[in-house]
């Protein structure tokens, strides 16, 4: 029986691994949830579920709970940033999964390695924003980190039992996004409601509009680099539309294993709660001669330029991807809002970068404070 705390239990991720929970009793207890305001859901999860602590992002939301639950419960109920670090540190949690979006996670995630806890990482943002810290204090603690993001999952499986040294490259695919074929000219006028669909996969919003820019896979191949340790010029993208091959790898005999399957989360976030296990689930199964077609194709980093400043930023180093990440939140959150175009996202990314001075070798508050400067110059561009 697998004990699980969920950092952000309301969002895609969240609601999918509670998925995989509802239909894996006999394996899967859930003793954490932590949400932000979507309070009706978090409580329908409460009843289903019965963690022992949950948190909410208000002390209002907070006061919701208690009315509703009380103490009778036995459910601990906290709110704000010591409710996200509560969750992070539930002592009956075997493994914590972070299933928030931004430098949000990045407090969590340290609690639960801090915690002694093994992580089920889908806050890709934590290592493109503080890789050598939080990889340095989970190997201090012999904390294992099990990715959750579909590429990384199986860039894991693919590795799997294979000796590292002879690893040649990572192949991250990419499905392209819904604007793979549209010409440049067009880019300007593209409205959120269109970014916001996805071809293939259903994630939320701040992810889905990274898909479409792209700068997803660019946050992917910094992640990357950190989960596998290996160099940037060792991680490569293929732009892969039909999203059956989720990654692959390359070893120094030429031979290249790939990671096939249909495009469901619920798989590699199955997978990272039950290894080194395969648990039989309900999902379809990948039919081939359905699928006939599976094309590669080289990004465009003209197009999108948002996978080029994370290579840029990741290559760098220091403080540069927490402020690649900071400013990219705030340019996906105004264009969300309408304020600004969509090719004004990676122009905004790109401003804050070339404005920031580095620091090398940076401590978490030098990240912390990167990342807030990042957001404000973000907001003044």
């Amino acid at each position: 029986m697998k004990k699980v705390s969920i950092i952000g239990s309301t969002g895609s991720i969240g609601c999918q691994a509670l998925d995989v929970a509802y239909n894996n009793p006999d394996k899967i207890k859930i003793v954490g949830l932590s949400a932000g305001k979507n309070i009706e859901l978090l409580i329908k999860q409460v009843k289903e579920f019965q963690p022992k602590v949950v948190s909410v992002s208000s002390v209002e939301h907070a006061g919701l709970l208690q009315k509703e639950f009380g103490a009778s419960k036995g459910i601990d109920i906290y709110h704000g940033s010591e409710g996200l670090l509560a969750v992070a540190g539930c002592e009956d949690a075997d493994i914590v999964l972070t299933a928030v979006t931004g430098t949000v996670g990045l407090a969590p995630t340290l609690k639960a390695i801090e915690s002694g806890k093994d992580l089920a990482l889908a806050n890709k943002e934590t290592l493109v924003a503080a890789g050598p810290l939080v990889m340095a204090e989970a190997g201090a603690r012999g904390v294992k980190i099990y990715p959750v993001d579909s590429e990384h999952s199986a860039i894991w499986q693919c590795l799997n039992g294979e000796d590292t040294k002879a690893l040649s490259r990572l192949i991250l695919t990419a499905s392209g996004g819904p604007f793979r074929n549209l010409p440049q000219k067009e880019m300007d006028a593209i409205t959120p409601e269109q970014a916001l669909k996805h071809p293939n996969w259903n994630m939320g919003s701040k992810i889905t509009i990274d898909s479409a820019t792209l700068m997803n896979k660019g946050l992917e191949v910094i992640e990357a680099r950190w989960l596998f340790d290996v160099d940037f010029d060792k991680v490569d993208v293929l732009v892969h539309p039909q999203s059956i091959v989720h990654s692959m790898v390359e070893f120094i005999d030429g031979s290249v294993m790939a990671h096939l399957g249909i495009p469901d989360m619920r798989i590699p976030i199955q997978y990272a709660l039950s290894n080194p296990h395969r648990w039989p689930n309900n999902l379809p199964k990948l039919d081939l001669m359905q699928v006939a077609h599976l094309t590669f194709e080289r990004p465009d980093l003209d197009r999108f330029p948002c996978l080029k400043l994370a290579y840029q930023a990741g290559r760098i180093g220091g403080t540069m991807p927490a402020v690649l990440n900071a400013a990219n939140e705030v340019a996906v959150e105004r264009f969300l809002r309408k304020e600004i175009a969509f090719t004004d996202i990676p122009k905004t990314v790109s401003r804050v970068m070339e404005k920031h001075q580095r620091v090398a070798s940076p401590t978490l508050e030098d990240i912390l404070q990167a990342d807030r400067w990042a957001r404000e110059a973000a907001y003044q561009f």
